[in-house]
Order: C-alpha cells, then structure tokens, then sequence
C-alpha cells in the first residue's frame, strides 16, 4: 500500500495550513468559541475559498468528489487547528446525500458553501446503537410527519438542513423500518436547543413535533434506510480517526517543544531519560494510530461491508487509545499548564476526548470488531 499522498492531496494540506497559521491562529479560535454562535462566517468563507466545502461532494454537483484519503488530509489539518467551524458535520451530512442519490440541489448548495448540514441520529435512550430510534415517521399525504427528539446533535443549530433517521415500521431497535430524511431548520414544529460542548464547539437538541416534509425528503428508499446509515456511520468513522490524527501531531509537537525548554536544576526535563522515554512512547502510540487512520481511509469504499465495518472499528479502536495514551502523557508532562484554558494542551486533549466517544468510544468498537470476526465464513 503506498501510504504518500498525491501532490493535490498535499497543496490541499499545505494550503489550508497556511491559512490556520495565518488567519486561525488559537486566540483568534477563543474568541470564535466565546461568540454567541461559537462558528465564524469569516473562517466558513475561506474554508469554501479554498476548496474545503466541494471536497467531499460528487462532481456532477458542483464538487470535487473527493475520496477518504483526500478528506484525511483536510481534517489532520483541521484537526492540527482545532478548526471548530462544523466542517465535519457538513461532510457527514453530505455523504448520506451522495448515497442517496436525490438531494442534487443542496449537494451543490453544500459545495459552494452556501449550506452546512448536520446529522440528527443520536437520541437519549441509544447510546452508540444507531438502530434504536423512537423517532416516528408517518405518512402524511404526500409527505410525511415527524415526531420524537435527537440529542448531541454536532452543530444542529448551526446548519441549514438536517439528516434525520425516523421509524417508519417496526420496533424500536429493528434494523428495518429505519428511514432517513433531510429536514430544512426552518420548518414549522422543529425546536432546536443549542449548547457549547467541552471541546468548544457546539451541539443540540432538536424536538420534532408534527413537523411535516415532502416526499422529496426522503432519502434512498422508505424503511430502508439501515445500510445507508450503517456505512455513513463508518465514513464519519474515518473522518474522526483523521482529524485526531492532526489533533495528536500538535500536541506532540506542542508536549516535545515544552520538554525541550522547561528548565529543572539547570536543565531542559527533556535531557531526563525517565522523560525521552515517556516522549518515545507517545510517538511509537501516534504512528501506529496514523497506520490505522490511514489504512481505515484506505478501505472505506473496498465493497466489503464485513471487511468495512472490521477495519473502522479497530482504527476507531488504536485511535482511542492512542488518543488517550498521548492526552495524558501530554497533560502529565506540561504538569499544572497542562489543564489551563490559556495554553492549547488542554484543548488538545479535551477534543481527543469528545472524539474518542463519537460514534462509538473503545469498548463499543471492541465488541463490533469482535462480533464481526465471529460472522465471518
């Protein structure tokens, strides 16, 4: 497998490490955490100028129908950043759109950076379980109704759309039944409660009651909706082990620089051997998670649904831990710094955190691994 990127896939990153070292700078980040929405207009535009926004959508839309490996490379910068903006909720959102094949006009909307998108699947009750959904859709006229509430919904308030799953038949964990529609926030009965998380970004819960959507809503086919669910899970999957990939090489970087100057009886802690050792350590974690994260971005559209969901549970898997592993060494070596609001560090491990427990934290990943080398012939 060659694991070097292209020389696009490279300007892609070179370009928008530029722009986070120039215009993204981490005051520039606190002020957009502490503003009333918690994204900036400003920084969306010049995601869009730069490309980021038609990456991930077909090129029949207006996109440049960017695969995972070329995704790994904008979100290990953003994650580099710790861009809050909702990029990955929008590209998310957008590959449930691309498999479903019949949302052309907001495809293109979501390539020139006119809409963002977030995915309304997660609710109090379901934990990591995707399937179980007491959202009730029902058919109403030509449409269909919508009822029942979503939770930790990542930038709900801030997008112009949603991905929402709904029950359209069967019980409340059946795998059929489930129907996944796109639903504009702007509809009649839809309330969204908008929160900060605590990696800064922002979350919500949105009600739904008798919101009423057209046919045109649906997407892919009624009751039909768990394989699409099932693989736009694994993509976001990889987006995640991506962006925590550029999460941990700053904090690496960031932990090293500190060693290097932290001065103790008239020497840099960094000369400690006690202390090379801990850094080895961190860095051996940090290219085994970027081997998984590679190989994870890699295999997304190898067509092997038991191979897919295999390959993202172990990155999910090496990724957390690594994640965990480099977090608190990192934390333990700045000492007290390490936990302060004014240096990245804390900030740094409290988004390796909230990324460790989307979308199924390590034990989940472990169990599915484990479930699905048992099915396999």
């Amino acid at each position: 497998m060659d694991f070097n990127f292209t020389q696009e896939q490279q300007q892609y990153g070179d370009a928008l490490r530029r722009w986070i070292d120039k215009d993204y700078t981490f005051e520039t980040r606190q002020r957009i955490v502490h503003s009333h929405t918690g994204v900036s207009d400003a920084a969306w535009q010049a995601l869009t100028e730069l490309g980021m926004t038609a990456l991930p959508v077909p090129s029949n839309q207006g996109g440049f129908d960017g695969d995972a490996i070329d995704m790994l490379v904008v979100m290990q910068e953003l994650g580099r950043g710790l861009v809050v903006e909702p990029y990955f909720a929008t590209a998310w959102g957008a590959y449930f759109l691309k498999l479903a094949g019949n949302q052309y006009h907001l495809l293109q909307d979501v390539a020139e950076g006119r809409a963002k998108l977030a995915c309304a699947l997660g609710e109090k009750h379901s934990r990591y379980d995707l399937a179980d959904i007491k959202t009730l859709a029902a058919v109403n006229g030509e449409g269909y109704r919508i009822d029942g509430t979503k939770t930790v919904v990542l930038h709900g308030a801030q997008a112009d759309a949603l991905v929402v799953s709904a029950r359209s038949a069967g019980g409340q964990r059946d795998v059929n039944g489930i129907s996944l529609f796109v639903v504009p926030t702007d509809m009649p009965g839809l309330t969204i409660r908008d929160y900060r998380t605590l990696d800064g970004r922002r979350a919500a819960t949105v009600q739904f009651s008798h919101v009423a959507v057209p046919a045109s809503a649906l997407l892919g086919r009624l009751g039909a909706g768990c394989d699409m669910l099932d693989e736009a899970a694994d993509y976001g999957v990889t987006l995640l082990c991506s962006e925590a990939l550029g999460v941990m090489d700053a904090l690496f970087s960031s932990t090293l620089d500190y060693v290097k100057t932290r001065q103790q009886f008239g020497v840099p802690i960094g000369s400690f051997q006690a202390l090379q050792h801990r850094m080895a350590d961190m860095y051996i974690h940090l290219e085994q998670a970027r081997s998984m994260a590679m190989l994870a971005a890699a295999r997304m559209s190898c067509g092997d649904p038991g191979e897919r969901r295999r390959i993202m549970s172990a990155a999910k898997v090496r990724v957390g831990q690594a994640a965990r592993f480099i977090g608190q060494e990192a934390v333990q070596l700045h000492g007290g710094m390490g936990v302060t609001d004014e240096l990245p560090a804390s900030h740094h491990f409290k988004r390796l955190a909230m990324i460790e427990r989307t979308l199924g934290d390590i034990d989940h990943h472990l169990e599915r691994y484990t479930a699905q080398k048992l099915f396999q012939p």
